[in-house]
This record gives C-alpha cells, structure tokens and sequence, in this order.
C-alpha cells in the first residue's frame, strides 16, 4: 500500500534533512573514498542530483503519465542510467557543488523543499525515464537520498540513523521491486535471518 501525499513529503523532507545534516560533517574528507570509484565529493555530489532533479523535471510539464510507480521508474530507469556517464555526472555534480559544498546544498535544500511542499501531488513532470505524477516520482527521490546518504555515513564511520519516515519509503519500494522481480522469498528469509543473500544482490 503507497503512503499518502503528506506522509511522502514529510518523508522527503526528513531525508532532506539528514542528508544536508550529514554532508556538514564531512569536515575536510571530501577526498576521501566514498563509493566505488567515487570519493565522498562525487557521492554527495551524486546524491544532490536526487533534489536537483526535481527543480529541473518540473519545469517540464509532461502531457501524459507514462510510468505510475517508483517501482515503474526504477525499472524502467535501470536501462537507461548505467555505464560511465553515471560516474561522471556524479563526479561533475560534486564540482558543480564549489569550494563551500556543505553552503552548496544547504541552499539547493532551502529551494527544494518548499517548492515540493508547495505542490499537491498531481503534477506531471517529465522523467528520463518518461511522464509521471509528482506524487509517484517523489518516492524515488526520497530512496535515493536515503540509501545513498546511508552510504556516505558508512563511509565517514557514522551511525546509520535513517529517519523512520524516509526509512519506511525506502523499504516500501525495496519490498516492491523485490516482489516484482521474484526475489520476494529470498530477500524475506534474509531479513528474519534464515539465510544470507548471494554476493552482489540487489533489487535495482
């Protein structure tokens, strides 16, 4: 069952937050290693994208809504954002980001979230991946900022203390692409400690 409008921004809003939150105490270890080949300027670069993205999409109107999910999105974007240009936008979005990174985002967060609080869900925008609703793109935004801000504390040695709201979107969708893609048994035996999950695994 999908979450409601307010729930969704309300869980965008935390992720928001905890991301711009750990991002300032990255003190000086932007150089350090953060994700495979990106150090933590490129990931957290990376991670802006998930709020700059929406600036940029919903100033393009879509006509119609070609994917009507999170889980239609990351499927269907799953083809279409692999190979090296990834790499490199992330690494471009980190220099993008200036000599005052932690000043960087704090300002892209002050646009964002207001603009997302300002909308009733209904809006189409216009994907890589195709039209969508505001509401059923935002969860994708969320996710990314969630995981990928679980990935730079866990470079920088912090707690992994995801805020619950965002948390729960993230698992939704985890657990819906899961089923979608026939990994619903083993991922579930894996969450109560039946068995582990095969190196690589994922759900993307």
């Amino acid at each position: 069952m999908g979450t409601s409008w307010s729930e969704s921004q309300r869980a965008f809003t935390d992720a928001t937050h905890w991301f711009v939150h750990t991002s300032a105490r990255v003190g000086a270890r932007w150089d350090r290693p953060g994700l495979g080949e990106w150090d933590v300027r490129s990931l957290v670069g990376h991670t802006s994208r998930a709020l700059l993205t929406l600036e940029m999409y919903l100033a393009r109107p879509a006509q119609t809504a070609m994917l009507r999910s999170a889980a239609d999105y990351f499927r269907a974007a799953s083809a279409l954002a692999t190979g090296p240009e990834v790499a490199a936008r992330g690494r471009d979005a980190g220099i993008a980001l200036g000599v005052d990174p932690q000043s960087s985002l704090a300002a892209i967060a002050a646009r964002v979230v207001p603009l997302i609080q300002a909308k009733d869900g209904t809006e189409l925008l216009t994907t890589l991946a195709g039209g969508m609703r505001l509401q059923d793109y935002l969860p994708t935004r969320t996710f990314e900022l969630t995981v990928h801000t679980a990935d730079l504390a866990r470079a920088l040695g912090f707690p992994l203390d995801l805020p619950g709201t965002a948390a729960a979107e993230a698992l939704r969708i985890v657990s819906e692409l899961a089923i979608r893609e026939g990994h619903a048994g083993a991922f579930l035996l894996a969450a109560t400690g039946r068995t582990g999950l095969p190196a690589g695994f994922t759900v993307l």
